[in-house]
């Protein structure tokens, strides 16, 4: 259970873009389970996940940085984060599969990099006006541009995160595209929940 006083966790803003039930199981039920893509994800992380500083093409370059939004009650690790000479920060999440997933997907992508420029704004006074996801598939990155739309979403997605732990309450289960690649869809039980929510409803 989670401290109404507790940061959220960046990752939850993920995980609750692509399903608030999901979400809900992960950091309120504290349930996990493994997939293929899961495992993908993790394969992909361990290039960037011990924490590190070099120098690059007169940038230095930062692994596993923590960060964190006092504003917003936010607390995580990016990445990758590239500063420029002048100390602008330039986020860039890693991200298995290709960048040419499908829009609902990539939009769960680009608000968790926009929490992260965020974060990086409020800790170092810079601002911070685009990041960029890395997808190691196609070994590209697409670039975000950290707009005010985007910004509007983080806190709206935050508010809501906050509030799902505060009542700490699982949604109920959907059952669509989203299922076909969640790792807790046996935990979950999504095709068994939603054919027999309300089946006793005119039960006395």
């Amino acid at each position: 259970m989670n401290d109404p006083a507790d940061p959220i966790p960046l990752s939850a803003l993920q995980h609750w873009c692509y399903c608030p039930r999901q979400c809900a199981l992960i950091h309120i039920e504290q349930a996990f389970a493994e997939n293929l893509y899961t495992l993908r994800g993790q394969a992909v992380h361990k290039q960037v996940d011990q924490p590190g500083v070099e120098i690059r093409a007169g940038l230095r370059v930062e692994r596993a940085l923590p960060v964190w939004s006092d504003r917003l009650g936010l607390i995580g690790k990016a990445d990758v984060v590239e500063f420029e000479a002048d100390g602008t920060p330039y986020p860039v999440e890693y991200k298995h599969g290709s960048r040419n997933k499908a829009a609902w997907i990539g939009a769960c992508d680009d608000l968790q990099l926009a929490a992260q420029a965020l974060c990086l704004e409020e800790m170092t006074g810079k601002a911070v006006p685009r990041g960029a996801l890395f997808y190691a598939t196609s070994k590209r990155r697409r670039e975000v541009a950290i707009d005010g739309a985007l910004r509007q979403r983080v806190a709206e997605a935050a508010a809501a995160v906050r509030a799902q732990f505060d009542a700490a309450v699982l949604p109920a289960p959907t059952f669509d595209k989203r299922c076909d690649k969640c790792s807790l869809v046996d935990i979950c039980q999504p095709t068994v929940r939603v054919a027999t929510a309300g089946l006793f409803d005119g039960d006395a």
